[in-house]
């Protein structure tokens, strides 16, 4: 059985609602006892930041993030799964990403979710660069030491 997969990078807004729509129309509906979104925004950061500028490697972003979605469904029973990433300038309280993952049972939508996120913050080749409220450009954001730590509990668990 081919389970339902969509992989995508775009600039415009992600529509939540169409994207979980669309995954879950592909399944059989009997089948479905579980959704779980999960959609990370742009901070303000106090009002300091006016955007952030993401960059990604084409072609390598999508293929990274495709493998990490194999991965989520070979380790849970997952009926389908979606990740949906943004790329260009991204203002405070927009949508930068959203992952949705469809099961029988919640725990496997929860835990193949947080695993598609935790990998995709960590090995999916993006780049984030800050553009403050007063003008000026930051430096492009390192990686966090905690976005590390969460892969490494899944490397723990097999």
């Amino acid at each position: 059985m081919t389970i339902p997969t969509r992989i995508a990078i775009q600039q415009h807004a992600i529509d939540l609602s169409a994207e979980t729509t669309a995954l879950t129309s592909a399944i059989d509906s009997t089948d479905i006892g579980a959704v779980v979104t999960f959609t990370g925004h742009c901070r303000s950061e106090d009002d300091r930041l006016a955007a952030l500028e993401l960059e990604h490697y084409a072609g390598m972003a999508e293929t990274e993030i495709g493998r990490i979605a194999a991965d989520a469904i070979a380790r849970w029973p997952v009926l389908g799964l979606s990740a949906i990433h943004r790329v260009g300038r991204i203002a405070p309280g927009e949508t930068i990403v959203a992952v949705i993952a469809v099961s029988r049972h919640r725990q496997a939508a929860f835990d193949a979710a947080q695993y598609l996120m935790d990998f995709l913050k960590t090995r999916a080749p993006f780049w984030k660069k800050e553009h403050f409220a007063d003008g000026t450009e930051g430096d492009w954001v390192d990686a966090r030491a905690s976005d590390d730590e969460a892969v490494t509990r899944w490397q723990a668990t097999g």
